[in-house]
């Protein structure tokens, strides 16, 4: 559920980002792709490093080693 929820939330913020680019940086067909492109691969840049790091949580690689004592 989280990570569908955040998913969409990533995807609303991609989209009001590039809707704002398009509305603030219209200086022609060039800028506006350019602008737009570098507003989508951060968009997915950032979900993919947050993905990654909440896939990586489910089944961590190592262990923890819990003493007698504790």
């Amino acid at each position: 559920m989280g990570f569908l929820v955040t998913t969409l939330i990533f995807l609303v913020i991609g989209i009001i980002a590039s809707l704002c680019t398009r509305i603030c940086c219209n200086k022609g067909p060039s800028a506006n792709l350019l602008h737009l492109t570098l507003v989508i691969t951060a968009t997915v840049c950032c979900w993919m490093m947050w993905a990654i790091v909440y896939i990586a949580q489910m089944k961590p690689l190592i262990v923890p080693i819990l003493n007698e004592g504790e």
